[in-house]
């Protein structure tokens, strides 16, 4: 039976969203789905979109970074229609979960971003890390410079469990 494959390249969107539970980048559904040679760049970002459109999937960007997150109404979409995946492609995504959760969960589990205080004049940076959805840190330093503030999110995504082994140990 043939169908739209856009409307194919939807369900795998979804599929891979309603395998994890957190959130993936833009970055991490596209690189898997091109790596395989499922479609191009360009359609690959007209179906997220319309999957957001459609309310089927949430986009949050947080400093560069867009998240992907699958809706109730997705999962739902899903249920009916999965059965239109071929088993292949549910194969090599489930096999590219056991191979990759752990690194694609610490990607989207330290967030770092920076905002201009405008009453203070300084800029401050916000750190958080996540484990399964559960908040372990949460950080806002106030740096009175873009540069610095840019610099720290930027070491916060390489020290961020350095950083939260130091806090538990001096504080507990």
């Amino acid at each position: 039976m043939l169908q739209d494959p856009l409307t194919l390249y939807k369900l795998i969107v979804l599929y891979m969203l309603n395998r994890v539970n957190f959130p993936m980048t833009n970055a991490q559904v596209s690189d898997f789905i091109l790596e395989k040679g499922y479609t191009n760049y360009l359609t690959l970002q007209q179906v997220i979109n319309e999957l957001a459109e459609a309310k089927m999937i949430v986009l949050e960007t947080i400093r560069n970074r867009t998240h992907l997150a699958i809706t109730p109404e997705g999962q739902e979409t899903l249920r009916f229609f999965q059965n239109r995946i071929n088993y292949a492609i549910k194969e090599e995504i489930d096999s590219y979960f056991r191979e990759n959760e752990y690194v694609l969960r610490n990607e989207v589990s330290v967030l770092a971003d920076y905002y201009y205080r405008a009453g203070t004049g300084e800029y401050e940076a916000h750190l958080v890390a996540k484990e399964r959805g559960i908040c372990l840190v949460d950080v806002r330093l106030s740096v009175p410079t873009e540069e610095i503030a840019e610099s720290i999110c930027e070491n916060w995504q390489h020290k961020n469990q350095e950083i939260y082994k130091y806090l538990t140990e001096q504080l507990f």
